[in-house]
C-alpha cells in the first residue's frame, strides 16, 4: 500500500467528487483545527483541485492514483499554509489575483518548529519552507473553469483572508474555503467582520436561489446546508456581546471567544 495512505483519507463523495483529508491537529494542534478537506472534481474532459493540504507528505501520488493522466487545474482557495503546502507538487497554481504574488515566493513556516507532533517535523528537510509552484496564475470573481460536462465559477468571497473564493459548480456543489465550517473560525480584526457579513451573505444567497444545493468546508464535517452560513453569520454579529470573555492566545496572536457552534479566533492586528 501507497505510504500516503498512512496520512491522506481517501474519499468518494459522489461519482465526480473525492475528498483527500489529512490531520491538521497531527500538524500542529496549536491551530485547533481537526480536519483539512482537500477536494477533486472530476469532469468528462479535465479534472481541478482545490487547495493543496499542508504539504507534510506528498499530494500529487494521491491525485494521479485517482484521475490517472487526466489534465488537472489547481486552484487555492487562498494562500495560508494549509491550503498551499503541495503547491510546488504541481506546474502551475491559480488563486485569486490578491494573493498570487503571494504565493509566487517561498513562505516561511518556521513557527512550525515548535509543533508538539512528530509530523511536523518533516518540514525539516524543506528548510521549513513552502516552495512556490512554477507558475501562478491570478484569477477573480466570475472566472469560469469548463471541466468538460460541468463548470465551476469563482466568487471572490473575502473576510477569512483578502483574496479568499469560494467555487460553485453548475451541479449546485458550493466550496467555501475557509470562510465557513464548524469548529474554530479564523476571523480578521472585529473591525473587519462586515467584509466578513457581506461574503457570508453572498453565499447564503446562491442557497436561497438554489444556484448552490451543498456546502463542503475546507475543514470539519461535510456536506452541510445553508445552516451553517447563517449560525456563522448571527454568532459574528453577537460576538460584541460575548467580547468580555475573550482570551488571548500568544502563538496564534489572536483573541478567542466560543459560543455553542463555533470557537472564534480573532487576530489582534
Amino acid at each position: 500500500m501507497p505510504e500516503y495512505k498512512n496520512w491522506f483519507e481517501v474519499k468518494k463523495v459522489k461519482d465526480y467528487l473525492y475528498c483527500i483529508r489529512e490531520n491538521l491537529e497531527k500538524v500542529d494542534p496549536r491551530y485547533y483545527t481537526h480536519y483539512t478537506n482537500i477536494f477533486l472534481l472530476i469532469g468528462s474532459e479535465k479534472a481541478l483541485l482545490i487547495d493543496t493540504g499542508s504539504g507534510v507528505e506528498p499530494l500529487k501520488p494521491v491525485i494521479e492514483s485517482i484521475i490517472d493522466k487526466q489534465e488537472l487545474i489547481v486552484v487555492n482557495t487562498h494562500g495560508h499554509f494549509d491550503h498551499i503546502g503541495c503547491n510546488s507538487e504541481f506546474d502551475k497554481v491559480f488563486i485569486h489575483k490578491i494573493e498570487a504574488s503571494f504565493i509566487s515566493n517561498p513562505v516561511n513556516v518556521s513557527n512550525l518548529k515548535d509543533s508538539p507532533e512528530e509530523i511536523a517535523k518533516n518540514y525539516e528537510s524543506k528548510n521549513y519552507i513552502i516552495e512556490p509552484p512554477n507558475s501562478v496564475i491570478p484569477i477573480d470573481e466570475e472566472h469560469t473553469f469548463d471541466l468538460g460536462d460541468f463548470e465551476i465559477k469563482v466568487i471572490h468571497t473575502p473576510g477569512h483572508s483578502p483574496g479568499s473564493i469560494s467555487l460553485l459548480t453548475s451541479r449546485g456543489d458550493l466550496f467555501p474555503g475557509d470562510l465557513a465550517h464548524y469548529g474554530s473560525l479564523f476571523l480578521p480584526h472585529k473591525k473587519r467582520f462586515g467584509t466578513v457579513l457581506e461574503s457570508l451573505s453572498k453565499l447564503i444567497d446562491l442557497l436561497n436561489k438554489g444556484d448552490a444545493k451543498e456546502v463542503y468546508p475546507a475543514h470539519g464535517r461535510f456536506p452541510v446546508g445553508k445552516d451553517l452560513l447563517e449560525e456563522e453569520y448571527k454568532g459574528i454579529k453577537n460576538i460584541e456581546k460575548l467580547w468580555d470573555q475573550k482570551q488571548k492566545d500568544r502563538f496564534l496572536r489572536s483573541w478567542i471567544i466560543k459560543d455553542e457552534n463555533f470557537k472564534y479566533i480573532i487576530s489582534r492586528f
